[in-house]
């Protein structure tokens, strides 16, 4: 069977489909067509209460299961894999309500939204994808504050049953001034240092198994240090297991990342880049970070997680995919 990544872009959201291996709903695969691994949703039609944003979702394995959740009752704004941000100076692009310090969580008028503006380039051949692009951060009051351009790539690893994506920003502080990136965490709530690369696991993945190299736990690994942290699994129905696994860069300045993860009440992960310090943007100055993450079948060990995050270069994701045909931009 063929095994290629083909794209559709509809104006709103890029598509990717997986020609190979993959069951269909009933477990029996594989099936006819493509297998739709990941959906960008690049043009979001999110009220401003929710800080409008690209995000991925649905996320499914090459075995076709689903490991992303969009638009939970409990947190609307959680959406899939989403580039989020919740204390940005006194702006939110995160949504919802903000914590101040002192005062807990209160709904302001304050949350921003981040706008797709172009692809400087679409481009897919075998077993690879690439985008680059170019969006813009604007407050809920309309003023612009960053200017970002943004690579993401994915490849197929079938000897791994995995596929892994990666994903880079970089960030430039147009706004006049200097702006303090923080969260929560650095607004003083205990263990609240969410913000950067934050994915939202299904509801079947509530209580799942946190993988660390340091072990294999729960909520004890919130804001545990280090290279990478995986988070496994199971699907309703049929109980087959998945494995979502993040891998911080050595570039980035917070190398190696502080974790926000949850088991429970829900599954959740991101590398927090500021969960416990803020980090000054001055004006005119860049941020850049990037991350790979590896969507697996199956139910992963520690070493496995370990022998597959030793692989997920992002920069050499990113650049892997060079030559393509780029498709037009938009």
């Amino acid at each position: 069977m063929d095994h290629t990544l083909t794209l559709t872009d509809d104006g709103r959201a890029v598509r990717a489909g997986w020609h190979g291996t993959w069951r269909d709903a009933s477990g029996t695969g594989p099936a006819d067509g493509p297998a739709e691994l990941l959906r960008y949703v690049y043009q979001p039609d999110d009220p401003q209460l929710e800080s409008p944003r690209p995000y991925f979702h649905p996320l499914r394995t090459l075995g076709g299961d689903l490991v992303s959740l969009y638009r939970p009752h409990d947190h609307v704004w959680h959406k899939g894999i989403a580039w989020s941000l919740p204390n940005v100076g006194p702006a939110n692009f995160w949504g919802g309500v903000s914590y101040l310090r002192g005062q807990g969580y209160r709904q302001l008028a304050n949350n921003g939204r981040t706008r797709h503006d172009s692809f400087r380039e679409i481009a897919a051949a075998g077993d690879c994808l690439r985008l680059a692009e170019d969006l813009t951060w604007i407050t809920e009051q309309g003023e612009t504050w960053f200017a970002e351009r943004r690579r993401i790539g994915a490849r197929a690893w079938p000897e791994d049953d995995c596929w892994v994506l990666a994903f880079e920003t970089t960030m430039r502080n147009v706004s006049g001034t200097e702006i303090a990136v923080g969260s929560p965490g650095t607004e003083g709530r205990d263990n609240a240092g969410y913000g950067g690369l934050f994915w939202r696991g299904p509801r079947s993945f509530t209580g799942g198994r946190v993988v660390t190299p340091d072990g294999d736990g729960g909520d004890e690994y919130m804001g545990w240090r280090g290279p990478w942290l995986g988070f496994a699994g199971r699907h309703d129905g049929h109980g087959r297991a998945s494995t979502v696994l993040f891998a911080d860069d050595p570039g980035n300045f917070s190398y190696p990342s502080q974790w926000f993860v949850r088991s429970q009440p829900y599954a959740c992960l991101c590398p927090a880049p500021f969960f416990s310090a803020g980090h000054m943007i001055g004006d005119g100055q860049e941020l850049t970070l990037r991350y790979a993450v590896a969507i697996a079948d199956g139910d992963l060990t520690g070493g496995d997680c370990g022998k597959l995050a030793g692989r997920m270069d992002a920069a050499a994701l990113l650049g892997g995919a060079a030559g393509l045909d780029s498709g037009a931009s938009r």
